[in-house]
């Protein structure tokens, strides 16, 4: 009965990723669904060399990893144990995290059971990043830029190449195109025989399936395409040379109910915003409608007084210097409030001007006398340093703000909270209406210095944590004060 059940898994990825499941997540029970039979169907024709270029975009946390990087190639050496495998991913911890994974897979009680017979590992060549077989194969796990010594693959996989973070970085995206073009074409041991499957979500118009499908003959690739909710009449370049077609037929079903359902994908919608949601979950990079920072997002405050202000924020985005040619210095001030059981910001006022720093240093002064803020944002470059310092010493709450991604990336990561109505402005203002305009033409306005200043302060709010002055002035983060979350 046991060999028997042995053929099975060796004929079938998709009941090997099944039967192995309890060993590759113990205690955690299996919720079957078509998607996981599609994508092991897919990658059982690339071992089987009908299938030589393949691409799988699918939400975060949909068993792709599990379906790719460990249960591929654990299946692939109980029956071809001489075929060697390279992966990569936007991080060498995640690669290694399912190197590992696969590893004890093989090393498993189950596993030797059923195939010890086929293969051993070798002790002088077993590690995390790579371990292989005395057949030969191997399985080396490295990430997007990293090091690759000369080693390529049979098949090479590339899982989640993109942070996604750092995606709407245009210098951060390219690196890992320039990566794909110049280090990883030459990498297949046979080019004829040899394929490559990239498996991730999608993250931006030109990320690497993008880059793919336009630039790299995109004809020869299989296309498996899984959105979250399916759109009945959406633009779906799905192409299969299994003959495989989505089968939901309504407007919204879900890709997997019994794991994401309605609730859950709600939520996460709601936080990601809809441009994050347009690629990450629905695998169609471009919101419909467009815009990163969208006027009719902002909601108007139509009170003549102002809400119970229970926090304060006060955001900077400075210029090196005031000559015609240089950058904006800009200021924001934000009040964050509890309005219809949710916590909301309000934009309080708005500055900007080419200043000398001296008068910089006036004004920053007088806006903090002005507004008694909690805390002070301003970003830690140019004449932003030098205010820093100075205003530590006077005892104002400074925060250095480090941006960890461009400006556009910042916009695209902050515009949930502007999306799902948490920011308000007084209507009856000129100066909101003109800050509005210039944030809903952001990047193609010339005045991005104060988009920043909401951006920067957008992503402080939305991280929830509120903090005061430290007792060190050469500390860049201040000691927590209080703790409120705009999604509490």
């Amino acid at each position: 009965m046991e060999q028997v059940r042995a053929e099975k898994y060796r004929r079938s990825l998709r009941e090997f990723t099944k039967a192995s499941w309890p060993t590759i997540e113990p205690g955690v029970p299996f919720k079957n669904n078509w998607h996981i039979d599609a994508i092991s169907d897919h990658l059982q024709a690339v071992v089987e060399g009908d299938i030589k270029r393949l691409i799988i975009n699918v939400p975060p946390r949909h068993m792709k990893s599990i379906s790719v990087a460990v249960a591929l190639p654990a299946w692939t050496w109980a029956h071809q144990p001489h075929k060697k495998f390279l992966y990569a991913s936007y991080a060498s911890s995640l690669s290694i995290r399912d190197s590992t994974k696969c590893r004890r897979l093989i090393d498993s009680p189950w596993y030797q059971a059923h195939f010890g017979d086929k293969f051993n590992l070798t002790d002088d060549q077993n590690q995390k990043q790579r371990f292989e077989n005395d057949k030969t194969g191997y399985r080396i796990a490295t990430s997007v830029g990293g090091a690759l010594t000369g080693d390529g693959g049979d098949i090479i996989c590339i899982d989640d190449p993109h942070n996604s973070v750092e995606a709407d970085s245009s210098k951060v995206r390219e690196g890992v195109l320039d990566w794909w073009d110049q280090a990883m074409q030459t990498r297949l041991n046979d080019p004829q025989t040899g394929a490559f499957v990239i498996i991730m979500q999608r993250l931006h118009e030109q990320d690497l399936t993008g880059h793919v499908l336009a630039n790299q003959l995109g004809d020869e690739w299989d296309h498996l395409m899984l959105p979250a909710r399916y759109e009945v009449g959406a633009p779906n370049p799905m192409k299969s040379s299994l003959g495989f077609t989505d089968p939901r037929t309504k407007e919204g079903e879900l890709l997997w109910p019994d794991r994401i359902d309605e609730k859950t994908l709600s939520i996460l919608e709601r936080s990601l915003g809809s441009y994050a949601s347009a690629g990450q979950l629905q695998q169609r990079p471009s919101p419909k409608g467009g815009g990163i920072l969208r006027a009719s997002w902002w909601v108007p405050w139509e009170k003549q007084d102002l809400p119970e202000i229970e926090y304060v924020l006060q955001s900077w985005d400075t210029a090196f210097e005031a000559k015609e040619s240089s950058s904006f210095s800009a200021r924001t001030t934000w009040g964050v409030f509890r309005h219809k059981g949710a916590m909301c910001a309000i934009v309080l006022e708005a500055w900007y001007d080419k200043v000398s720093y001296p008068e910089l240093r006036r004004i920053a002064q007088e806006a903090y006398d002005d507004w008694e803020p909690d805390a002070v944002l301003i970003e830690k470059k140019a004449s932003g340093q030098s205010l820093l310092q100075d205003l530590r010493m006077a005892g104002i709450p400074v925060l250095a703000y480090s941006p960890d991604r461009d400006k556009e990336a910042r916009a695209h990561a902050s515009s949930a909270l502007l999306e799902d109505g948490r920011i308000y402005y007084p209507s009856d203002r000129k100066w909101a209406k003109d800050l509005i305009d210039i944030c809903a033409a952001f990047p193609a306005h010339p005045n991005d210095d104060v988009v920043d200043t909401c951006t920067q302060a957008w992503l402080r709010l939305r991280k929830g944590w509120f903090v005061g002055h430290s007792e060190d002035p050469e500390d860049d983060e201040p000691v927590e004060k209080q703790r409120i979350t705009l999604y509490g």
